[in-house]
Parts: structure tokens; C-alpha cells; sequence
């Protein structure tokens, strides 16, 4: 089974910097897709950014680019995200989901396996 394990949100300052990680297990993802979207506070599940997991190619919503960074460890399943510049408008639950046939990397019925999970919130 699948299993997928977010950490590293908390509450942190405009301009600070955190970094998630996605553990992943239950088998190999050569050949997946790893991504991480968002959900504020009375809005709409939103697509953050995404990694092949073979390859490594990435891709990124508008809004992030040039702030956020993805990254993968293979010898440890995990999948990164470096968050630095960070605004007040990325505060929300950030989710880790794993697809093993995703073709449109920011449709989120596409991924099949989604973690708890975390929590991030940017102060003013």
C-alpha cells in the first residue's frame, strides 16, 4: 500500500523560508509522478508544482516560480519542497500526491495517492 507522509510546515514570517518533505513508500515511483498542491481557507484544492520522478522534470504554478523548488531523493523516496521568499498567500494545507499516469501534472484527479497534509502558515 501506498504511503504517503508530509512534514516541515509550521508557522513562520514574510520573506522566511521552510522546506517540506514527502516520504514515500509501499514501492518503486520510477515512472511516477510526485506533486504538491494546496488548499487555503475556503478555496479550491490548487496545483503548486510537480517532478517526474524519472527525468526529473519539473513544472510550477505561475505564482511560485522563482521562490519554490521540487526535488526528489531516490535513495530515500522523498520528494522536496524548498519554499523561500514565502507570502501570506501561501498559507494553506499543503499536500503531497503521488500519480502513476499523469499526463496534465496540475489535474489533480490524475494522482492517485494523497498524505495527510501539512500545515503552513505566512504571517504579515
Amino acid at each position: 500500500q501506498v504511503q504517503l507522509v508530509e512534514s516541515g510546515g509550521g508557522l513562520v514570517q514574510a520573506g522566511d523560508s521552510l522546506r517540506l518533505s514527502c516520504a514515500a513508500s509501499g514501492r518503486t515511483f520510477s515512472g511516477w509522478t510526485m506533486g504538491w498542491f494546496r488548499q487555503a481557507p475556503g478555496k479550491e484544492r490548487e496545483f503548486v508544482t510537480a517532478i517526474r520522478w524519472s527525468g526529473g522534470s519539473t513544472y510550477f504554478t505561475d505564482s511560485v516560480k522563482g521562490r519554490f523548488t521540487i526535488s526528489r531523493d531516490n535513495a530515500r523516496s522523498t520528494v522536496y519542497l524548498q519554499m523561500n521568499s514565502l507570502k501570506p498567500e501561501d498559507t494553506a494545507v499543503y499536500y503531497c500526491a503521488a500519480g502513476a499516469r499523469v499526463i496534465y501534472v496540475n489535474n489533480a484527479p490524475e494522482y492517485n495517492y494523497w498524505g495527510q497534509g501539512t500545515q503552513v502558515t505566512v504571517s504579515s
